[in-house]
């Protein structure tokens, strides 16, 4: 179902890859839930984004950062109560059809939240392969979608467009990572924002900007 231009949306960058935008993504559609808003889903190409705005892929990252990173994890994992694997099998993974099918899911009019949920657990918590299309189809049937048509559009110029579209607007939101969420122009980075932005939709101030 097509969203109302009069439903106050709130764009929702991510990549099926990142597990803050697993651990954010509940937390995150609870708090538009209470708002009275709705997510715009847009997958981007992390390292990409990485690339443009200083952000660097795990394996570069100094060997601090990479042992807070393990840290941070485990916080978030007790705290949003999810099963997360620190170490899982498919990581790194080519991510590129499963986050393409989200795109086709949205260019159809679905939602993808569901799928989305699958396909995170299905990375970090089950040991699943997301390169894989055999997989990615059984995510996809597993929610009622056609899988074959889902991922003939995935691989579509036009869902590529998209998928290239988003990673620019991320870039051009000043989001060093992912997952990102931005109401008005202002961004929120990190599913330990999603406080932040609950608290800004709710009393409905006006967006911060860089001075």
């Amino acid at each position: 179902m097509a969203i109302s231009p009069t439903v106050l949306t709130v764009d929702y960058f991510f990549s099926l890859l990142s597990p803050y935008a697993y651990l954010g993504h509940a937390a995150l559609l609870s708090v538009m839930r209470e708002a009275g808003t709705r997510p715009r889903y847009r997958p981007v190409r992390i390292f990409e984004l990485f690339a443009a705005n200083g952000g660097l892929p795990l394996g570069q990252r100094a060997p601090a950062r990479q042992r807070y990173r393990l840290v941070e994890l485990q916080r978030w994992r007790e705290q949003r109560g999810l099963p997360l694997n620190l170490a899982p099998r498919f990581f790194p993974v080519d991510i590129a059809l499963a986050d393409r099918c989200a795109i086709a899911l949205v260019e159809a009019g679905h939602d993808p939240a569901g799928y989305m949920d699958a396909a995170f657990r299905a990375l970090w918590a089950h040991d699943l392969d997301l390169a894989d299309p055999q997989v990615v189809a059984r995510l996809l049937g597993g929610h009622g979608f056609d899988a074959s048509a889902v991922m003939a559009v995935a691989a579509s110029q036009e869902v590529g467009n998209v998928y290239d579209l988003n990673t620019q607007a991320a870039i051009a939101a000043d989001l060093p990572g992912l997952p990102g969420y931005v109401l008005h122009g202002e961004p929120f980075w990190g599913q330990d924002r999603i406080d932040a932005l609950r608290a800004a939709l709710i009393s409905g101030r006006a967006p911060y900007v860089p001075d």
